[in-house]
């Protein structure tokens, strides 16, 4: 469309299956766009059903959608009515879950920095260090929607903090394990990993 090589700088990636409501990504152009709404309407008629460009709209030279992000945030919906309309966007709990326990535990995480419990093994990151400034379960209509917010995350973390909360909802684990489980940095210890299907990369902050 722009008659130049466009190389496409996404803000970061997620797991397999999982989505994003908002993302961000840019691109270096050799001259400005003369109509940003023109391009995103033709970039749409294009793009699959599964993918829509919501704006297009002129940066700085010097910003990057990745390494000048300064939070991101993650949303991981569950219902416990079987429902044929939430099976793909929603993991589905038919038994009830402690969520004023799971709220317990999931603020106990603010005093944590290290997160390689919750981290896949045999990444290549340098350190497994976030700073978690959100983290709560609300009801949401029909759902329960767990948000967490951090400057940045590991691989599989959310899934994996999700999936040993959980645990903590079912009484099978305590809070104070909760914390055992974050301070002995294996991630043998925490729970299963989450299907990815209900997690979404909601917001990215600049």
């Amino acid at each position: 469309m722009l008659r130049q090589p466009i190389q496409v700088v996404g803000a970061g990636r997620t797991d397999t299956g999982v989505n994003a409501a908002t993302t961000y990504a840019h691109m270096d152009v050799e001259q400005p766009i003369a109509n940003c709404d023109q391009l995103v309407y033709s970039l749409n008629k294009l793009l699959c059903k599964d993918i829509a460009v919501y704006s297009v709209f002129p940066v700085s030279d010097d910003k990057h959608a990745r390494f000048d992000a300064t939070s991101r945030t993650y949303k991981y919906f569950t219902h416990n009515v079987k429902s044929p309309f939430r099976y793909t966007l929603s993991w589905y709990c038919p038994r009830s879950l402690d969520f004023d326990l799971m709220n317990r535990a999931a603020e106990r995480m603010m005093q944590y920095t290290d997160f390689t419990s919750f981290s896949k093994l045999h990444t290549d990151v340098k350190t497994n260090n976030c700073r978690i400034t959100h983290a709560r379960w609300e009801r949401e209509g029909d759902q329960w929607v767990f948000t967490i917010t951090a400057d940045r995350f590991l691989r599989n973390m959310v899934r994996a903090i999700v999936g040993t909360l959980v645990e903590v909802g079912s009484h099978k684990i305590t809070v104070e394990q909760f914390c055992e489980i974050i301070e002995k940095k294996d991630r043998c210890q925490a729970g299963t990993s989450m299907p990815g299907h209900a997690l979404f990369l909601w917001d990215v902050t600049y």
